[in-house]
């Protein structure tokens, strides 16, 4: 094995949360080491939530998410968020929008509210964090422009005519059509939608596309389509499609893995290796020495047999949860894989799910996790901090539930904001 790394920050896993804490650490100074199995990222919509969860009086408008997250810390005082300042949750979605900006890829937020946004299903979304190629939508679907929704032959798992015949009812002015993608009558059944955004990263190809999309066009004031316009040069792309096709397009949302996914996880990998951060992608942590004082010496390795040492004075956990492998559930109990450490879970797996499986108050395993003290640093069995400088960010932490809640993104990002400034406060 090499000689070790020297870190002051080592950051376990490759997800949102890990991803923000490895840019929180390196905006502050942080000498930092970030390892772990591809993300969640690759898979993401693109779309930060904040926070949303459905109510009958929220049918007819957007919600307020700050407003939402005072109730919640009434309501559930144990939620990640209810540890985190509202002052230190905007400047966390702040410093990481400008990460995003500088790296090619804009945001638009709608003020203090969530914007509504159309799903692949044709569902109608709530979120707080826009990318800016899909903007144009959240316009089009507030003042129900007359708009045309563009699919393409064998592309899988998106369907204009799907969207179209869901939101008839209230968007009368809504059509659909289907055309092939250039340069794809050759190909197999079916493509990617990262083939697809590739292509259009050629010219030669958007002037394909409009003259494709053209014909169908007639009174549409906008055109939507699959996030598939391009990988890189969005920007340009929209803007020349715009001009080419002669109204503004937008893009919606598509199933994982997704072009918006992919976008952010490569923005993330170019911008935090140019800010120092040394990164091991595919790479597990096989072995954890530490004393309670004393410096973290961590195994790492990946499946090609490369193995490296990393002393760090502290960690950000960002496993994740099951999927990601930060947790592990056999038939009785629920474990944390890394550290061994505490999870706080149902008392028996038997009361882990209710008995209807869209129960609106969600179901307990889904609460499971670390528990953590004001400083996000994972408790022992006595209620005491783990280990001094072990902080934890992301889904991984109890008493929350990010999927009926709607606040991925805003949780990774809020809570790896709130480990990071946790651990410079306490390194001295």
């Amino acid at each position: 094995m090499s000689k070790p790394i020297e870190c002051d920050l080592f950051v376990i896993g490759m997800g949102m949360a890990g991803m923000a804490s490895a840019l929180f650490a390196a905006n502050r100074g942080i000498s930092t080491v970030q390892a772990g199995l591809t993300g969640e990222t690759i898979f993401a919509s693109g779309l930060l939530d904040l926070i949303y969860t459905q109510a009958v009086y929220e049918q007819k408008s957007c919600c307020n998410p700050w407003k939402k997250i005072v109730t919640l810390c009434r309501e559930a005082p144990k939620h990640p968020y209810c540890r985190i300042s509202e002052q230190d949750i905007r400047a966390a979605f702040d410093e990481f929008l400008s990460f995003l900006e500088d790296g090619g890829l804009s945001y638009h937020t709608n003020g203090e509210y969530n914007s509504k946004m159309i799903t692949p299903l044709g569902t109608i979304k709530q979120t707080y964090g826009v990318p800016h190629t899909m903007w144009t939508g959240v316009q089009a679907l507030k003042k129900k422009r007359p708009c045309l929704i563009v699919d393409f032959h064998g592309l899988k798992g998106f369907s204009a005519r799907q969207i179209r015949a869901i939101l008839k009812d209230t968007w009368p002015d809504l059509r659909a059509t289907r055309i092939s993608f250039p340069n794809t009558t050759h190909v197999a059944e079916f493509f990617s939608g990262e083939i697809t955004a590739q292509a259009l990263e050629l010219s030669k190809n958007r002037e394909k596309l409009a003259q494709a999309v053209r014909p169908h066009l007639e009174d549409a004031r906008a055109v939507g389509m699959p996030a598939i316009l391009g990988m890189s040069n969005t920007r340009e792309i929209l803007a020349e499609l715009d001009e080419q096709i002669g109204v503004p397009v937008f893009e919606i949302p598509t199933m994982p893995v997704s072009v918006p996914g992919l976008r952010l996880n490569n923005v993330f990998s170019r911008g935090l290796l140019s800010k120092g951060v040394q990164r091991f992608s595919q790479n597990r942590v096989f072995e954890v020495n530490a004393g309670i004082d004393s410096d973290f010496v961590l195994g790492i390795g990946n499946t090609s047999g490369a193995e490296h040492t990393v002393r760090a004075k502290g960690i950000i956990l960002a496993s994740g949860r099951f999927w990601g492998g930060g947790l592990y559930a056999d038939r009785k109990h629920i474990r944390e894989t890394i550290f061994h450490l505490p999870v706080h879970q149902p008392t028996n797996r038997n009361t882990w799910h209710r008995k209807d499986l869209m129960d609106p108050r969600g179901h307990p395993v889904n609460r499971a996790g670390l528990e953590i003290d004001d400083s996000f640093r994972p408790l022992d069995s006595s209620g005491r901090p783990a280990f001094q400088m072990l902080f934890a960010a992301g889904s991984i932490l109890a008493n929350q539930d990010w999927i009926r809640m709607n606040c991925g993104s805003g949780l990774a990002i809020a809570t790896a904001y709130a480990a990071v400034n946790a651990f410079f406060k306490l390194r001295g």
